[in-house]
């Protein structure tokens, strides 16, 4: 079995349950497996020099949108608030087709991979022109990220009081059939899979509640994870409180949706009460503070939610609303607004490295991945601290996320090379570029 030796780390970050540190670390690689986490591990395959490096796991990716990597910063939308956002961008969503679907996840995932990621869920909530799901999981493949896409879905337009144009919305029978049909095509509940697919209607402002609930007992039938937006700025709260007469964390928990089955992205504005029965069922929380701070959506109550015990990882969102998907700068970003809400003592650095790696893990349902251990997988990201972002920094654990580097130098997935001296290697990044420049220019015309 192939062996693969990362040498010499100025430190390895284990994050596994006492949290080690080791200064001049090594880690063994055995058929896409950590073998040995240690110093002075040896090898008769490949090694990787890890001089001046930190190595940490692979971050994880909790909540994206990957289609909107072709409607970044589209005018109109660049200062609205989030329902305002939509309706502007719905539209020209409404153009897209499988090529859109397809390349634009291309872009996204070598983006999330260049940031460190290694782990990556998607919420792909709209179809137009014979999009499927099956487009993102392609693009995954390419890639070579580990891939957690969600089937996702819209069933109230606006003719019926909701907010997506009914030209973006599907029958709810169509799309529990759908959802029936990738999770039987794609995913792979074993230790190591590439590939796990859950069950996300969009928001509780665009399908019924008939959907939501349906889609809870199919998910659990499936024995797959549900996910969905929730309690994201105050119209959202608003629109619960009008529509459905109680809080969008009762009316989560009043249809079958927490459980350490279900993470929910976003929560800036869950109150004490969702707080407690979140950490109370394990629901998950996806937190998005560069997309929060985008829409001005506000300061999700993170340090409250951890406290309490809540599982929490990262997402960087959609990039029409980041309007970036670089993972390490949501750690930082998420450690800076705790520290602005609260104060400086609000989050520490490592604090907010865990939550990237072994939190979005967690979040995920992933007890295979999230940390530098003997019978994880082979996970793992390498950052060089020698050049300028990181010159004259005391701490490099803590560095890594204070000032940077923001790309990654290698990304390891399961094993196989991502990312190599900071350039992909799984795809031809200059070609998916030139593509999606030429696709966003046809949705412009």
């Amino acid at each position: 079995m192939q062996e693969l030796l990362i040498r010499g780390a100025a430190v390895v970050v284990t994050m596994d349950g006492a949290r080690r540190e080791i200064a001049g670390g090594d880690v063994l690689i055995r058929g896409g497996v950590i073998a040995a986490v240690g110093q002075g591990l040896v090898t008769a395959g490949a090694v990787v020099e890890a001089a001046g490096c930190v190595v940490t796991p692979g971050l994880v990716n909790t909540h994206h949108h990957l289609f909107q990597t072709l409607t970044r910063v589209v005018p109109g939308g660049q200062d609205a608030l989030l329902f305002g956002w939509l309706k502007t961008l719905y539209p020209i969503w409404a153009r897209f087709g499988p090529e859109e679907m397809f390349v634009s996840a291309q872009v996204g995932l070598a983006e999330l991979a260049l940031s460190g990621c290694s782990l990556t869920s998607d919420h792909l909530y709209l179809y137009p022109g014979g999009a499927r799901l099956d487009d993102t999981i392609a693009a995954a493949g390419e890639v070579g990220l580990r891939f957690h896409p969600t089937r996702g879905a819209m069933s109230i337009g606006e003719s019926a009081g909701g907010l997506p144009p009914d030209s973006l919305v599907e029958r709810e029978a169509a799309i529990l059939n759908d959802c029936i049909r990738v999770v039987d095509a794609f995913h792979d509940a074993s230790d190591g899979a590439m590939c796990r697919v859950g069950i996300a209607p969009c928001s509780p402002f665009s399908v019924s509640r008939d959907l939501m609930r349906e889609a809870a007992l199919l998910a659990r039938d499936k024995g797959v994870m549900l996910h969905t937006h929730l309690a994201e700025n105050d119209e959202d709260v608003a629109w619960s409180l009008e529509k459905f007469g109680c809080r969008p964390g009762q009316y989560a928990e009043d249809l079958g949706w927490t459980g350490p089955d279900v993470w929910h992205a976003h929560c800036v504005k869950l109150n004490s009460s969702e707080i407690a029965s979140f950490a109370r069922s394990q629901t998950g929380v996806a937190h998005c503070p560069c997309s929060n701070c985008r829409l001005g959506s506000g300061i999700a109550p993170i340090r409250a939610m951890r406290d309490a015990g809540v599982k929490i990882g990262l997402g960087v969102d959609g990039s029409a609303s980041n309007d970036a998907g670089n993972l390490i700068a949501e750690a930082r970003q998420a450690m800076l607004l705790q520290r602005v809400s609260l104060g400086a003592d609000a989050m520490r650095a490592r604090e907010a490295l865990e939550i990237a790696t072994r939190g979005g893990a967690q979040v995920l349902g992933r007890r295979d991945c999230g940390s530098l251990e003997v019978g994880k997988r082979a996970d793992i990201a390498i950052w060089d601290m020698r050049g300028i972002e990181a010159a004259g920094a005391w701490d490099p654990v803590a560095a890594l996320v204070m000032c940077g580097p923001a790309r990654v130098r290698d990304l390891f997935v399961e094993g196989r090379r991502v990312v190599a001296d900071g350039q992909m290697v799984t795809v031809d990044l200059a070609g998916v570029i030139a593509r999606q420049n030429a696709l966003a220019k046809r949705l412009m015309g």
